[in-house]
């Protein structure tokens, strides 16, 4: 089941600011397991979930928006409303296949003022690009092809935890959003786009 963007939600998802659009996936907040499985650098849920907390509100402010590709928690309801009532910005959720502990409880559903979607199309206003936005598709899962993907649409997702970082098997407009992938912080919109010319960059360059 989805979820749309509450009525007081101030975003625009056809015309995104640039400066104000944050990424992430995979956080995986009170999963225990999750440290020994991608041997996380953390001895125990306590130092993953602050650690996680302190990087994502270092960065994002409280009138950002972040999208979450999914996976945000496995643990106690009330324990992840604590703290989703504890991160910045308006968030919204791309659904992963660990979503239970979200999806179980309304209180935690509502802190996804944006709302909670299998898979979103976001326009981001950029004059650098062509048409002056670029087209953003997000999913927890890596995909063969996406909407627009031979017009430079951008394909963003996670679930793999770093596992294809540089894989010639993706297309240079894929990109993984995953903490593991970028030492437990959001990235920023700017910060994809960097990665994103350096793989097409780099593409061109190796043939």
């Amino acid at each position: 089941m989805e979820y749309k963007k509450k009525d007081s939600f101030p975003f625009n998802f056809g015309g995104l600011p640039a400066d104000r659009i944050w990424f992430t996936s995979d956080p995986h907040f009170l999963h225990a397991n999750i440290i020994k499985y991608c041997e996380r650098p953390f001895e125990d849920t306590k130092e993953m979930n602050q650690t996680l907390v302190n990087n994502w509100n270092s960065v994002v402010g409280e009138d950002d928006l972040i999208f979450c590709l999914g996976d945000f928690a496995l643990g106690r309801e009330k324990d992840c409303h604590h703290i989703l009532q504890s991160l910045n910005g308006h968030k919204v959720l791309i659904k992963g296949n660990h979503e239970k502990t979200v999806m179980k409880k309304s209180f935690n559903i509502d802190e996804f003022d944006g709302g909670i979607y299998e898979l979103l199309e976001i326009k981001v206003n950029d004059e650098e690009v062509a048409n002056e936005f670029q087209d953003i598709i997000l999913c927890h899962y890596t995909m063969m092809t996406w909407n627009k993907s031979h017009r430079g649409a951008w394909q963003l997702f996670g679930h793999v935890h770093g596992m294809l970082d540089n894989s010639p098997n993706l297309s240079p407009n894929q990109f993984d959003v995953g903490v593991d992938s970028h030492d437990f912080y959001p990235i920023s919109y700017q910060e994809v786009k960097e990665q994103i010319t350096k793989q097409n960059l780099e593409r061109v360059k190796n043939g």
